[in-house]
């Protein structure tokens, strides 16, 4: 992050969840001020307002989705942009205020999407125990420790938070889950490119233009610029009037995005530039060199296309 790092950080509380778990694997963050916020909509805004120098929020699950209420905050209010990505594998434990035998269980306190992710475990392993919502994962660990309910399933940072004994270990369903964060911080300039960036967009378009989102992804295509990612959320205008969220490969300092950003600039009703930053490397799969651009479609092809057309403008050989 160029300019002053940052030594204050907000993330969407309470102590004890995947989102700290997930802030303190920033070195920044770790050293820093890290201060709970009850809600994204109230992390963001301490961020807008300058009571702190960065948010961490979470922006989409490989098994729930996106997370909406980021996405809206992302597309309306004041600019904010993404500085870095975290990565986090979504693991759960089933723990107890003591080593509580599985067949005495009969109670759970969990958080709904934690519930929702572990329910074939707990089906198969805790059929007659009721499971209890509670507000979050740190919750669940607080509720447990105090005796409650009999067990609670929360991430494994609860665990030594609260004294609590682990009666099961990676208990979701889908044992590669993750969670994707968000570190975001007022608007300013981009680090450089490192070779492996993602640039965010949030582009409006006209609902009665027709073959507009076309139009939206020939821009990339036509540049060899891969979608990673494409969102819609409502404006809350009216019915049919959406927000496009988008993932594209490549930093805004590059030449071939700059270019698709110009077009994407002409054809849409708005363009809100989300940022760009390093792809975080989470797996030994993604840690691998990306694969090669289509012939005709690397940065040098590109560079060799304006040359040649500089050189037909100037009358040189081509």
């Amino acid at each position: 992050m160029p300019g002053t790092p940052p030594t204050r950080f907000v993330y969407l509380g309470p102590e004890g969840t995947f989102t700290e778990q997930a802030l303190r694997t920033i070195p920044a963050a770790e050293r820093g001020i890290r201060t709970p916020a009850r809600s994204v909509p109230e992390a963001l805004e301490a961020v807008r307002n300058g009571e702190a120098d960065a948010a961490l929020v979470p922006l989409e699950n490989s098994v729930g989705g996106a997370v909406p209420v980021t996405l809206d905050e992302l597309g309306t209010g004041s600019p904010l942009v993404i500085t870095r990505e975290v990565v986090l594998p979504v693991e759960f434990v089933l723990a107890s205020a003591s080593l509580t035998p599985m067949a005495s269980i009969r109670t759970v306190a969990a958080h709904p999407q934690a519930s929702a992710q572990c329910r074939n475990w707990l089906r198969a392993n805790l059929p007659d125990a009721v499971v209890v919502d509670v507000l979050s994962n740190a919750a669940a660990a607080i509720a447990a420790a105090a005796g409650e309910y009999d067990a609670g399933i929360c991430a494994p940072i609860g665990v030594p938070r609260n004294n609590l004994t682990v009666l099961a270990e990676k208990i979701a369903d889908h044992a590669d889950a993750v969670t994707r964060f968000a570190l975001l911080s007022r608007p300013g300039p981009p680090a450089p490119p490192s070779g492996d960036d993602v640039t965010s967009l949030a582009v409006s378009i006209a609902h009665d233009r027709v073959g507009a989102l076309l139009s939206v992804l020939t821009e990339l295509a036509v540049r060899g610029i891969n979608l990673s990612r494409i969102e819609s959320r409502p404006t809350g205008e009216q019915l049919g009037v959406y927000v496009f969220f988008l993932d594209c490969t490549g930093h805004v300092a590059e030449t071939r995005l700059g270019e698709a950003l110009q077009g994407l600039r002409r054809l849409c009703a708005e363009v809100r530039f989300l940022g760009s930053y390093p792809r975080h490397r989470w797996s030994k799969k993604a840690r691998e060199e990306p694969p090669p651009s289509q012939p005709g479609l690397t940065n040098e092809d590109f560079a060799d296309s304006a040359a040649w057309l500089d050189r037909l403008r100037t009358g040189e050989p081509s």
